[in-house]
This record gives C-alpha cells, structure tokens and sequence, in this order.
C-alpha cells in the first residue's frame, strides 16, 4: 500500500506543475502516481509508506556507490559545517578540477558548473566562439539537458512524452540544429558535405543512455573524431551519465577517442547538485574571464557538492571497483537473458558496464527508431509487477537502468526473480 504517497501526490498537484519537479518522475509512462521517497540506505530506497525497493534508479546515474554512503555523508557533513556556500574560490574545487583534468586524457582544463544540462548549453557556446560557426549536430534520441537549440527530437522524458521538441523555442534557435539518427555514419557525412564550413560541432553521448542503453556501433565514434577533424568542427562528448560510470577516463578511456570538449555531471557531485564541461587548454582559455566567451554562475564549484564529488571519485579509486560493478551488472544481464528464454520472449536488453536496458520489442536496438518500436503499454505493466515486488525501475522504456556498489549479488538474484515472475504475470 502506498497511502501517504498517494496523499502527498494529491497535495502536490495543487503547487508543482505535475506534482513533481521533473517530468519523468510523474510516472505517467507507466500508469502509476509518483511513489513518494523518504530515505535511500545502500541499495535501498524506502517509500513514505515504509516500502523497501531494491533501486535501479540510483538518482538516475550518480548514486553508483549506492544510497547514503558514509564517505559521501562525511564529506557533506564536514563540508556544511564550514558554510554552505561562499561565492568565492575555494581549494576542493581546484582538487576536484586536478582530479577530473588527471583522469580525463581530452580534459586540460575544466570549468564547474551547477548541473549537465549548463555544462551543455556551455560547451555548445564554447564550440560556436571558437569555430566562430552556427550550426550543431545531434543525433535523435541524445538528450543533451533542456538546452533551447539542443530540444530535438531529445529522448529521456521527451520520447516518454511523445513531444519531438517543446513550445517556447524560436524556430530560429532551432535552425542551427541538425538532427540525424544516432549510429548513422552516412548521415553525418552527407551532412558535413553539404553544410561542413557552417558546422561548429558534434555533440553526442558516447554511449547513447536516453533513449534506454544504446552502445555505439564498432567505428561510428572514431568516424566522428575523423569528420570533425576534417572540418574543422569540435567533437564534444556529454559524459554527463557515463563519465565515471563507465571507468575512471568514461567513455573516451573505454573507447580511446579522444574529444574536444567534454560534458560531464552526475557522480562528480556524489548525488549533489553539479556540472562540467573541459576540454583543451586552448579552446578552455576562451571563457571568461580568460577570453570573451562568457559564462557564470553564483553557486557553481559549491562546497558541499564538491565535497560529495571528491569522495565518490576517491571511493572509484580503489583496486576492483569497476570490476565488481562490471560482474554484478553482467550477472544481472545474464539472468533476466534466461528468464526471456524461458518465457520464450524474444525482447532485446543491451549493456555497457553498469548500464542496462530490458527492451520491450524484438527489434535490434540501434537507434531511435529501433527503440521507439517498444511496446510502451507492456513496460507499463510489467513497471508495476515490479514494484509489487519490490525493485523500483526507471519509469520509463526510454531509461537506463543503473547498477550501484550496494548492490549484492542477493538484490541481483531477487531481482532476476521479480522479472521472471512479472513477465509471467503479464504475458
């Protein structure tokens, strides 16, 4: 049962557009009223009601050490107790800047900022002052934040919604955007053929996790290092989701391409509020107050977020890290390709590290368009066999599933568990 939920869902529709402060939370995709929280412990979230649910949220990425890590809970303690903010420099921001730098064989230098979707809509101006061009690629499916000329076709919460791009951005804006399908290399050639002196960047998640888990295919992004280069253009990777969670240098280590600017968020604030974007110490030393490109912000580098960054990072560090969350998440992609072929279901699930989508369709996953062949009203159902039976999953086909250090291998048995019986349940 989940009464006090219910009651707060109704109290909040009468303040909060939808009730909540982001719209995939509203759980509309998947038939159901937000389930209200009110603490996570380790791979735990426990509801208002006192559920327990084994969290595949995990805040939508940055909780890869699980709910309420003590490192994580230290640093923001001793953090707060010095201030919560200062509106001036201060040297864990510079830490935090020479961690990221020292991991990040693209990053030279790195600029704060207070969430993904500013560290986005930052680079994209970084790349149009240096190129002095206009016009950005993206690629269907990519949700780079809810920047102006970067809302289309985006996945996420748009492709849950059905909405190809939101009033309230002048088509003018929105001309400088080239949207092309995602893995498509001959896409992205005919397109810097024919607009290639106009084009300031490329800007891609290395490793598509909007639109559910979409791997890139063998070349696609090594052929993007090659035609942005050829042009002139800059390649920028939003690593927003897997910087860090694919390894200590994200996907560019995995990889090994290299980009210009880099997008990153999530786990370099341990949970907390935060932002970057880096790149090389060329392009980075047009941002003011160095150059004539500007951008700011009052609270960006905040202490306490800083704090919880650094502690998540340093908790990465240690030996066996990434191979525990590899073998936790294989164990789990394994089981539930079992429990298909036992039903004698033919959906697809894909995998790159701690990330995983089950997709409800037959289709090979690619792109957009493959993913949009899922059947939505399926995942609905089997959304909420699963919350009856204790796993909280992204509300959502279009999300990735996230894989924590809290996790066990007894929450990944359970888990397999639940998804057997509620596909059972539903077919």
């Amino acid at each position: 049962m989940r009464i006090r939920s219910e009651k707060f869902y109704e109290e909040a529709i009468k303040y909060i557009p939808g009730g909540v402060n982001s719209p995939v939370r509203a759980c509309k995709a998947v038939k159901c009223n937000p389930v209200f929280f009110e603490r996570g412990e380790g791979a735990y979230l426990i509801d208002a009601d006192g559920n327990r649910y084994i969290d595949y949220v995990c805040s939508w990425g940055p909780l890869i050490l699980g709910h309420a890590h003590p490192e994580v809970i230290a640093g923001v303690y001793f953090a707060s107790k010095r201030g919560t903010s200062f509106g001036a420099p201060t040297w864990q921001e510079v830490e935090l800047a020479k961690m990221i730098t020292e991991l990040f064989p693209s990053i030279e230098k790195v600029r704060l900022v207070n969430s993904g979707t500013e560290a986005t809509m930052s680079a994209i101006r970084l790349a149009r002052g240096y190129t002095k061009r206009n016009k950005i690629i993206k690629f269907e499916g990519c949700y780079h934040g809810h920047v102006d000329s970067l809302l289309v076709k985006a996945g996420s919460g748009l492709a849950t919604f059905s909405i190809p791009a939101s009033p309230g951005i002048p088509e003018e804006l929105t001309s400088h955007t080239i949207n092309l399908p995602y893995n498509d290399a001959d896409a992205v050639k005919e397109a810097f053929e024919k607009f290639g002196e106009e084009i300031a960047a490329v800007i891609v998640e290395p490793v598509a996790a909007n639109m559910g888990v979409v791997p890139p295919k063998e070349g696609f992004l090594e052929f993007l290092r090659e035609v942005t280069q050829k042009y002139g253009a800059l390649l920028i990777f939003d690593e927003v989701i897997t910087g860090f969670r694919l390894g200590l240098s994200g996907a560019q280590g995995v990889f090994g391409v290299i980009p210009d600017l880099t997008c990153l968020g999530k786990i370099i604030g341990g949970g907390l509020p935060v932002g970057a974007y880096g790149g090389k110490a060329e392009i980075m030393s047009l941002i003011a107050p160095e150059g004539p490109v500007y951008q700011a912000g009052t609270l960006s580098g905040n202490p306490i977020a800083v704090a919880a960054g650094l502690a998540t990072i340093k908790e990465l560090k240690k030996p066996g890290t990434y191979e525990r969350l590899e073998a936790l998440t294989s164990m789990l992609e394994e089981g539930i390709k079992d429990v298909l072929k036992k039903l004698g279901l033919s959906y697809k699930t894909t995998r790159v590290a701690s990330m995983f989508t089950l997709f409800f369709t037959e289709k090979e996953i690619e792109n957009f368009q493959s993913v949009s062949s899922c059947d939505t009203d399926k995942f609905a159902y089997f959304w909420q066999a699963m919350l009856k039976r204790g796993v909280y999953l992204p509300p959502s086909q279009f999300e990735a599933w996230f894989v924590s250090l809290a996790h066990t291998e007894k929450e990944i048995e359970t888990t397999i568990n639940a998804v057997y019986e509620a596909l059972k349940e539903i077919h």
